[in-house]
């Protein structure tokens, strides 16, 4: 008799998701070969990730945002405006370079929809910004510190009434809305949908849904072309994405500084913000795979690199709920898609706190010999291939780097080649001589 989901361990679970996404439920593939090829990266990254050597090499994922587009042979601005041009980018980037896998699109998004909602959070391409470059976070205190209780009494109501009217100015008369819980009773009710009916209220409640329009068809095209590129074979690597609780709320809520003194002038507030915070992001986690069947969560670290705060104030503010995130989407059979940017030699000890083969780490900066050495038994490690090296270097110096990574991170396996961070640009033959440098020395000889 078949288990029922609740009945599972995570290693079962791990199995089922796994299982699910190689049998490719919704892709009629091109010819056999599309389907050998899918089902093979997905058992390639299953194996990697459990610890094993893989059947045949080392799984290779070039890391990216804007570089696959721009190797097609458009810009960032084409890229974010024109979702037509920038399926066939991908898709000629994906037939020349022929990575094991690659990341969506989706993940690139439409600028008109942005310069609807007037957003402040970022400038991007064709806008406020020249066509050649990338977006870029524009850091501030959309959070203020006497919005903290706020957020902790009632997270939906901030994000809502208060966050949405700071991060776009298209939004900002969404702060005139009564609170939603007002629809609870009739009296209450009727004052809220008073609230509504505020011109400026309706007016930005129209941007929004004109954003959303604009954001859906981008998104259906773009989910077009993933259908497209995994029927031919190409894996599109994440299912899903979250954040390190702490920084949902340094990144684009409080800000780097801010939060920063936070840590000395309210410490009691952050650690209840970050408790609040934690669900949301465990939400946030399991939604992309359940939607999308692909078990890989991708989860962005930022504040939590070496230097950004003391080994006090990591084991206190920011390890106890990524922890509780990233062992929560492993009992639920997913597998946590950590990127460590920055440096986390000092942070490699506290990942032997998580099960064995449950993870993937991609390490920007960190010594991967001593992180093989540290976490090598414990969790798959990515990465570290630098982007520097890829911009000026010369394909020799990048087959000397990925040999290096491939004698010592990749050892025995547990390993993926990648970038060391989400590229935007790359150079062809530098690009090329990751790939396929990788493809002819990474095999795994079988004794």
């Amino acid at each position: 008799m078949e288990k029922k989901w609740q009945e599972m361990s995570k290693e079962e679970r791990l199995e089922a998701r796994f299982e699910k996404w190689s049998a490719g439920p919704g892709l009629d593939f091109k010819n056999p070969e599309s389907k050998a090829k899918y089902q093979k990266s997905i058992a390639r990254l299953k194996d990697a990730v459990q610890l094993k050597k893989t059947p045949d090499r080392v799984p290779i994922l070039p890391w990216a945002t804007f570089m696959p587009p721009v190797l097609g042979g458009i810009n960032p601005k084409e890229a974010m405006y024109d979702a037509d041009k920038l399926n066939s980018a991908m898709m000629k980037y994906l037939t020349e370079y022929d990575p094991d896998y690659y990341g969506s699109a989706v993940i690139i998004a439409h600028g008109p929809a942005l310069e609807v909602l007037d957003f402040k959070l970022y400038k991007w391409p064709g806008f406020n910004l020249p066509d050649q470059y990338v977006y870029q976070c524009m850091e501030d205190e959309y959070m203020t510190a006497a919005d903290f209780q706020h957020f902790i009494d009632d997270p939906t109501d901030f994000f809502l009434r208060v966050y949405l009217s700071r991060i776009a100015g298209g939004l900002a008369p969404m702060k005139m809305i009564a609170p939603l819980y007002n629809t609870i009773e009739l009296p209450p009710l009727a004052l809220w949908l008073l609230t509504l009916g505020i011109p400026d209220v309706q007016e930005a409640m129209k941007k929004l849904l004109e954003a959303g329009r604009l954001s859906f068809e981008f998104a259906g095209k773009i989910g077009a072309f993933d259908k497209e590129a995994q029927e031919k074979g190409f894996v599109q690597f994440t299912g899903g994405f979250s954040k390190a609780p702490y920084d949902f709320l340094a990144d684009t809520m409080r800000g780097t500084r801010p939060m920063m003194a936070d840590l000395y002038r309210s410490p009691d507030l952050v650690l209840k913000a970050i408790e609040r915070m934690t669900p949301i992001a465990i939400k946030t986690g399991l939604g992309g795979p359940e939607a999308s069947g692909n078990p890989i969560v991708f989860i962005p670290l930022h504040k939590g690199a070496d230097g950004w705060m003391s080994d006090e104030q990591f084991r206190k503010f920011y390890w106890p709920s990524l922890k509780e995130l990233i062992m929560t989407l492993i009992d639920e059979g997913c597998v946590p898609f950590l990127f460590a940017e920055g440096g986390f030699n000092t942070r490699l000890e506290y990942l032997n706190e998580l099960p064995k083969g449950h993870c993937i780490w991609l390490f920007d900066q960190t010594d991967m010999a001593k992180a093989k050495e540290v976490v090598g038994k414990t969790t798959c490690i990515a990465g570290n291939v630098p982007i520097s090296k890829i911009m000026t270097g010369t394909p020799e110096d990048i087959r000397e780097v990925c040999k290096r990574l491939i004698d010592t991170a990749g050892k025995g396996g547990g390993y993926i080649m990648s970038m060391g961070c989400a590229a935007d640009e790359g150079k062809p033959d530098t690009v090329h001589a990751m790939i396929d440098f990788t493809k002819e020395y990474g095999v795994y000889k079988r004794g």
